[in-house]
């Protein structure tokens, strides 16, 4: 089961409660435990904010992505961390690189639980992987594959606090 805590703080639109849940659902499955996440949708000045704290780039990125990290005597607990939208964003570079909203939306939050589970694209091989299960996971959702036109660096501006 998920318990989703979805925060909301900026004015623009973005997809509903129900869609977020059954895409974390969707990237989440292969987890047998309970899992309990926060995604907070903020507007540039935040999400600006947020990475200058935490990768120290001054801009606004899609998505930031804080896994847990749970004292070992708390490991029994399903907190997997929180995810950080920047949604002008999102909408930015639906617009500039030709996708579907909904698509793009779908694929930052996949991406986004998939670095709570622990993976990530740091180097090609885990780079890899995670993308074959991103498209995989977004094929059973009809959409297409979100790198299928990216000739340059294959992974979204996607990061952990503890990546650069």
């Amino acid at each position: 089961m998920l318990e989703l805590d979805l925060q909301r703080a900026t004015e623009a639109s973005f997809p509903s409660e129900t869609e977020f849940r059954q895409w974390c659902e969707l990237a989440l499955r292969q987890r047998t435990a309970d899992s309990e996440m926060t995604i907070r949708l903020v507007d540039e000045e935040e999400g600006r904010e947020l990475n200058h704290t935490w990768r120290q780039k001054d801009y606004a990125t899609n998505v930031l992505s804080f896994p847990a990290d749970v004292p070992d005597e708390f490991l029994d607990i399903p907190l997997l961390g929180d995810l950080v939208i920047c949604v002008a964003v999102v909408e930015r570079e639906a617009a500039e690189q030709g996708k579907d909203l909904k698509a793009h939306w779908a694929h930052l939050v996949i991406h986004g639980c998939l670095h709570l589970l622990g993976y990530d694209h740091i180097d090609d091989d885990e780079a890899e992987e995670m993308e074959a299960l991103e498209r995989t996971l977004l094929a059973e959702l009809g959409h297409p594959d979100p790198y299928a036109d990216d000739e340059t660096d294959a992974s979204p501006i996607v990061t952990t606090k503890d990546s650069e």
